[in-house]
């Protein structure tokens, strides 16, 4: 099983954009250190939910900071970009970062991201096939053109050229069954889960991507990435009093989802969900937080019941103090991670432990 960083780069009450970036810095320099499989960047605009407009940008200054993680786009998103710029940004980005870079990419789902870029929601899929379609012909011909609905290219040669041949690994963000399947069927590697969807969630996430392999005739094992909310205290007291910042979490993302998100100027407000869960419901059922000892039972349980290979950890959560976000990622490596380093989740081939 591997495990990997996920940074969002949020500042809850709007901070200095040079405080995010160091901490954030800091935090990748860490999990190089402490045996992370990878560093994955998210992609946000115009408020404080996130402070990463560009993460292929990021990606490169994380790759000067660290020796042996992988670095990934967690996600770029493709329609936000005209896409002959996009193939260059990642080609160069691979070449800065030593061939160390993932690219995952998606449709997006902020509206209010998409108007401020002059962008219709509702275009998000047709215009996602189109770029993803025009980066690949670029990345790995040397010569291409296209004519679609929303983009006319004339014959184009891209420099750089990609280090990784025939390119960086692609990965498609995939929350709802047809995005996973369509995933499976495109052939990508595939990041669910979200970093606060409930525990059945993420079991019917499973039981797509399991089905979808299966019909599509692909052999086991195959990448099920899932991304969660982990804090991992001195004791389960401790833990459970940060369940307020996963909550912030979760109405902030849910609100920009549903366009209902309130932001002054800049300063994403927090305000309660419809049918909002219980914190101690989130607490027992879908968040990775306890100590060490609760955290590898809650962490046992997802891997008994689901195809998991690969744990996208989010650490810096709501207003969570920079220093206990550290603490807790050095628990996590110290105290839970060996307890997974030769483990597996169920095969989807069998429905039983590969």
């Amino acid at each position: 099983m591997k495990f990997g960083l996920f940074q969002l780069l949020h500042s809850a009450d709007k901070g200095p954009a040079a405080e995010v970036y160091a901490n954030a810095l800091e935090q990748a320099k860490l999990a190089d250190e402490l045996g992370f499989e990878g560093i994955w960047l998210a992609e946000h605009h115009f408020s404080s939910y996130g402070y990463s407009p560009n993460p292929l940008t990021f990606a490169v200054k994380v790759a000067d900071h660290t020796k042996h993680v992988r670095i990934g786009t967690a996600v770029v998103v493709l329609p936000l970009y005209h896409p002959v710029r996009l193939a260059e940004e990642i080609a160069l980005s691979d070449q800065l970062t030593g061939g160390r870079l993932d690219v995952g990419i998606g449709r997006g789902y902020q509206r209010y991201e998409f108007e401020r870029l002059g962008l219709n929601l509702d275009d998000s899929r047709p215009m996602f096939d189109e770029a993803l379609e025009i980066i690949l012909g670029l990345l790995t011909q040397e010569s291409f053109s296209y004519d679609g609905k929303y983009y006319q290219i004339p014959e184009t040669t891209i420099f750089p050229r990609p280090l990784q041949q025939p390119h960086p690994p692609f990965w498609i963000a995939a929350q709802s069954p047809p995005s996973i399947v369509d995933a499976v069927q495109r052939g990508y590697k595939c990041i669910t889960g979200g970093s606060s969807a409930p525990s059945g969630r993420v079991l019917q996430s499973w039981e797509v991507f399991r089905d979808a392999v299966n019909e599509a005739g692909l052999s086991w094992p195959q990448e099920f990435t899932i991304q969660s909310q982990v804090h991992v205290a001195e004791n389960d007291e401790a833990a459970r009093a940060q369940t307020q910042n996963a909550l912030w979490h979760l109405r902030s993302a849910g609100a920009l989802r549903a366009n209902t998100q309130r932001v002054e100027a800049g300063l994403a407000i927090e305000q309660p969900q419809p049918n909002e869960p219980d914190p101690q419901l989130m607490y027992d059922e879908w968040l990775l937080f306890g100590d060490a000892e609760t955290t590898t039972r809650k962490l046992q349980r997802l891997l008994d019941t689901t195809g998991i290979t690969y744990l996208n950890c989010v650490f810096a959560i709501g207003r969570l103090e920079h220093k206990e976000v550290l603490k807790s990622m050095e628990r996590f490596a110290r105290d839970v991670m060996p307890h997974f380093k030769d483990k597996v989740g169920l095969s989807g081939a069998v429905g039983t432990k590969a």
